[in-house]
């Protein structure tokens, strides 16, 4: 039995004794007839992972949230689920703030660039492909469903494992405004 169910489970139980010890005289004395009980049903909890650690979070502008739809859309057109579109949106949050970055000069990492911070020297693509958010988020995508268990494991290993940042945890900080941003634009 997986925790999440077992605990829901035991929940459960805990109500209904606590609903026994307590309306359980009262009802007892109750002159109304006893009707046939049937068994509730128990809500099961998402499977998402929960965010890990302290979060962050930045108000968007305009431009910000065109990238936010621009990756939610390339994830749909993938044919990839919402959670992916979560891992993708906080990797942009924590690589370039969800801004479509070109070349920084002495401010920039190596050769950077875009909304995932990829590298034409890597291999990612040229720069002007890597700076179109369709094909960066595509490109993500593409390194994304290579990772086994993608789906399962904490958004930060997934994102570390695609990215290969110098800062594998920096991307917890941005799970729980990534998801708010998918619950709110992957319908829209």
């Amino acid at each position: 039995m997986n925790t999440i169910f077992r605990k829901s489970m035991l929940s459960v139980a805990g109500l209904a004794f606590a609903g026994g010890v307590f309306a359980g005289p009262i009802a007892a004395h109750a002159a109304t007839p006893a009707v046939d009980a049937k068994p509730a049903a128990v809500a099961v909890q998402s499977t998402a992972p929960k965010p890990q650690g302290d979060q962050s979070h930045i108000t968007l502008n305009g431009e910000q949230t065109a990238n936010v739809k621009a990756i939610i859309a390339a994830t749909k057109k993938a044919g990839l689920p919402e959670r992916a579109a979560v891992i993708s949106i906080a990797t942009s949050l924590q690589e370039s703030k969800l801004e479509n970055l070109g070349h920084l000069g002495d401010m920039n990492d190596h050769d950077s660039l875009g909304l995932f911070q990829q590298r034409p020297s890597s291999g990612w693509g040229t720069p002007e492909q890597i700076t179109n958010p369709e094909y960066s988020t595509t490109a993500f995508l593409k390194g994304l469903k290579q990772v086994d268990g993608w789906q399962d494991m904490p958004l930060t290993d997934a994102a570390q494992t695609v990215q290969v940042s110098a800062y594998p945890d920096a991307y917890a900080q941005w799970e729980q405004q990534a998801t708010d941003l998918v619950a709110q634009y992957w319908n829209s």
